[in-house]
């Protein structure tokens, strides 16, 4: 690849914003996640922001087909994927359709203009050629014949010739986008031709035409006069340490196998695929060399029951699903928390109601999560707050699981899911100690003499034994029954209902004392307002709260891990302050236990739109709270 670079205009910048959107068919997410690589490699701090569409297969060159990535990256650090793009890749009608209401007035809009066909227009919902009509008059628009040029450079390319059709070779034009784009914003390219012909090892004639692709759209950037400007964004100054680029699924999954080394257990996936938590099942599936065992369940309910079995039998119990699979998994999910046994439950939450949103984020399970299930039966509630950090919240769910013997929900969302951000890699030591010790002794003195007692509890966080099946004078009965408090033996007392009942309560209330309390972050300690957030509204809120204090206003950030119990000091920091504003990806769930629980006036911000807050929106609600 010609390495020359021709006599025009470079500008630093300290970030930028770059989508990609086309046809469900066109690899946009290839390309997105292909042009993050280079860019994390590059060294800059970045945030992701994949859109797939819900349908299966909507009808090819149609809005609703179509597949979008967006990048933010910079020289300092971000907390978002960035509220709009500074430069749109539009591969056909459709995609232009779709997010050109995003695009801000002078931002850079390169075109496919082989797509803009009578037909694709039609299918778009055009009834005029916008390329032509003055619709694009407020944008610098770059029109690229991607599809052409791609066609004859994989036909041309040396060692390809006619070992690929024009079809094939049709499908590399978005190899060309990524090629200009690397040309346009001084991305590396070594890691992108590497990474080609490592995917199409088994053909190496389609590697060798998406690397010519590649080439081309880079050499056009060189040659064209279409850009007069190229932007160069430096590495940002982050700890040092080793990185890689991860996604909130993969990092869960890490910490899953995490969590079964660091407590000295198998780890066991009871599961059913279900949008878009179902990279964790594949991504565990990989990992049988640490003693995971996964298994793909004939539906919601028998995943759950898989876990909850491999639990009994002293296994770590994990079940992954979303908000319509949780709701088939609650009957199970009462029975752990009867029969006081670790498990996890990790949602990926996504719009609902009923299948709702698929491919979409929300926030929306959280009362749910708190009181889905029949009777009294409280499950304490953790929650990461973006991509990197679901590593250790699945450590964190797993020390509470396993330590106080009870299930634990998990409520990551399919915005922290798919999207993406560097990760510092943690060492060893820096990882909890979870060693788990099970019963096998027995623990009370019957009439007839030693004796195993399965719910005489723990005098400080009144987790019952974990006795193995089939340890020898071990043997107990558990069941969805209630249990006579110690022996464990079925009681239908109503003075012994009412005490099991407290002490399950107890027991996760408990669980606040020994948690991290809640951080404030008030720099000038002089705010009045405070914003409460838990899971993935972290990003964008602390980015709102940048640009407020940027402008002279004063105003306080705290955020949430632990939803149930809530930290210890949640009320002192609560009522600290004049206002607390909640923003949400629901109708106000977590204001809704804000008020119940510490009859604290809080203020709602909500949206459900299958979309994270963008900074800028938050930063104007903000102002508007702090100015009232």
């Amino acid at each position: 690849m010609s390495e020359q670079v021709r006599e025009r205009e470079t500008r630093r910048l300290d970030r930028v914003v770059v989508r990609f959107a086309g046809d469900s068919g066109d690899g946009m997410q290839l390309t997105g996640e292909q042009f993050t690589s280079e860019t994390a490699a590059f060294g800059n701090d970045l945030s992701t922001l994949p859109d797939f569409p819900a349908e299966i297969r909507a009808p090819a060159g149609t809005p609703a087909g179509v597949s979008g990535f967006q990048l933010h990256f910079s020289d300092h650090d971000i907390l978002t994927p960035g509220d709009a793009p500074d430069v749109l890749v539009a591969m056909n009608p459709a995609a232009l359709k779709a997010n050109l209401k995003d695009l801000p007035p002078g931002a850079d809009l390169i075109v496919n203009t082989d797509a803009f066909t009578g037909g694709n227009l039609k299918k778009a919902g055009y009834a005029a050629d916008p390329l032509t009509d003055g619709t694009l008059d407020n944008y610098t628009v770059h029109r690229v014949p991607l599809t052409s040029m791609t066609i004859n450079a994989v036909h041309a390319a040396e060692g390809v010739g006619g070992a690929v059709n024009k079809k094939e070779a049709e499908r590399a034009k978005n190899m060309f986008a990524l090629g200009l784009m690397s040309w346009l914003y001084h991305r590396p390219t070594g890691g992108t031709e590497g990474f080609l012909k490592k995917k199409f090892a088994k053909r190496p004639e389609i590697a060798a035409a998406n690397i010519a692709a590649f080439r081309a759209g880079f050499n056009y950037g060189e040659t064209t006069e279409s850009f007069s400007v190229t932007y160069e964004v430096a590495p940002a100054r982050m700890r040092s340490g080793t990185y890689r680029r991860i996604t909130g699924n993969i990092a869960l999954s890490y910490g899953l196998i995490a969590a079964g080394e660091l407590t000295k257990l198998p780890l066991f996936l009871g599961t059913y695929p279900i949008t878009p938590a179902t990279d964790i099942l594949h991504e565990l599936s990989k990992h049988k060399q640490f003693g995971i065992r996964t298994f793909q369940a004939e539906d919601e309910i028998a995943g759950v029951g898989a876990a909850l079995g491999a639990s009994f039998g002293g296994s770590l119990g994990v079940t992954t699903t979303s908000g319509p699979g949780v709701a088939l998994k609650s009957e199970t999910i009462g029975l752990a928390v009867s029969l006081e046994l670790p498990l996890l439950i990790v949602d990926i939450q996504r719009g609902g109601p009923s299948t709702g949103l698929p491919t979409k984020t929300e926030q929306a399970d959280l009362l749910q999560a708190m009181f889905g299930r029949n009777g009294e039966a409280p499950v304490p509630i953790v929650a990461p707050q973006s991509p990197a950090d679901c590593f250790h919240a699945a450590i964190e769910a797993a020390r509470i699981a396993t330590k106080y013997r009870t299930p634990v929900f998990l409520l990551s969302d399919g915005y922290l899911a798919n999207g993406s951000e560097p990760w510092l890699l943690p060492t060893s030591e820096e990882l909890p100690d979870l060693t788990v010790t099970f019963t096998t002794e027995p623990n009370h003195t019957g009439p007839k003499g030693p004796e195993f007692w399965p719910y005489q509890r723990d005098p400080e966080t009144l987790a019952r034994p974990w006795a193995v099946p089939g340890t020898p004078g071990l043997e107990h009965r558990i069941g969805g029954l209630e249990k006579a408090d110690g022996s464990g033996n079925i009681s239908y007392d109503p003075a012994n209902h009412d005490r099991m009942v407290r002490l399950r309560q107890a027991k996760v209330d408990g669980i606040a004392r020994d948690i991290a309390p809640l951080e404030v972050d008030d720099p000038s300690g002089m705010a009045d307002v405070l914003v409460l957030g838990w899971g993935s509204t972290f990003g964008p809120i602390a980015a709102g709260c940048r640009r407020v204090r940027a402008k002279g206003l004063h105003v306080a950030q705290a955020h949430l891990r632990h939803l149930n119990p809530f930290p210890a000091n949640t009320a002192e920091v609560l009522r600290s302050y004049d206002k607390v504003l909640i923003p949400e990806m629901n109708l106000g769930q977590l204001r809704t236990l804000i008020r119940s629980q510490f009859l604290v006036d809080a203020i709602g911000y909500n949206q459900v739109r299958g979309l994270p807050f963008k900074a800028a929106e938050l930063a104007g609600v903000l102002e508007d709270v702090i100015n009232q």
